[in-house]
């Protein structure tokens, strides 16, 4: 007989969700600066994401630290930003809805997204001015959204728990999952460096996981509500 989870263990669980969203959410929000250039290269950091199949390339290990921060800064610009082609991080662009009303900024998916988040009762950064469907948003609601879990199980709340999971779920099916693979797979193919390329990679196996993880969450999340515990 498969043996029910207890409250800590879940609770570590959406801690190590959480802190891996906040990580991808970092990365598509801003350049890289020097400070998370550190963080990243540090060997232990770099242990643990390789056991996600993460690993940078010698384009960015072996260089002078400006020297990176530089060439990423550039590409970050060329992949994100433009002004030239690139690929615009967010959810309104690539996801294909039904009712043809993507692939323009402030579509219908903009608006859907912002209308979750508020009601979920999330703010946005003071400094943030971009859209709602930017991917470092919805990756930072993700974030939010697990760090509530996690201290629900820490308080042994375990319907409030259950509430934060299937709030998480929703946003996975109805957007994180309908955009940001195919949002990977052309940063995949037009990074000319590792450092988001593997990324990119990684961000996507995160949220498939999570796709198909998420049952299983609440799942295990039902039984400890049915036991009281």
């Amino acid at each position: 007989m498969k043996k029910i989870k207890t409250p800590k263990h879940m609770a570590d669980t959406a801690t190590q969700r959480s802190n891996i969203y906040a990580l991808l959410a970092t990365i598509y929000y801003k350049e890289v600066d020097p400070a998370f250039l550190k963080q990243i290269k540090n060997p232990g950091f770099l242990g643990v994401l390789s056991d996600m199949v993460f690993q940078l390339k010698d384009d960015i290990l072996q260089k002078p630290e400006d020297k990176i921060i530089e060439d990423l800064a550039v590409e970050y610009t060329r992949l994100f930003l433009g002004p030239g082609k690139h690929i615009s991080p967010h959810e309104s662009i690539h996801h294909e809805r039904s009712d043809g009303d993507w692939g323009r900024f402030w579509g219908k998916d903009t608006v859907l997204v912002k209308k979750f988040i508020e009601t979920a009762g999330l703010e946005y950064r003071s400094e943030f001015t971009g859209m709602p469907d930017h991917i470092s948003v919805e990756l930072e609601f993700m974030h939010k959204a697990a760090e509530q879990e996690a201290q629900a199980w820490k308080e042994n709340n375990s319907d409030g728990a259950l509430y934060c999971l299937k709030m998480q779920k929703k946003f996975v099916d109805e957007h994180l999952i309908k955009w940001i693979p195919k949002f990977c797979d052309k940063v995949i193919s037009q990074a000319e460096l590792s450092f988001y390329r593997e990324m990119a990679k990684l961000t996507k196996g995160f949220v498939e996981f999570e796709k198909k993880e998420m049952d299983e969450y609440i799942s295990e999340a039902k039984k400890l509500v049915s036991t009281g515990i």
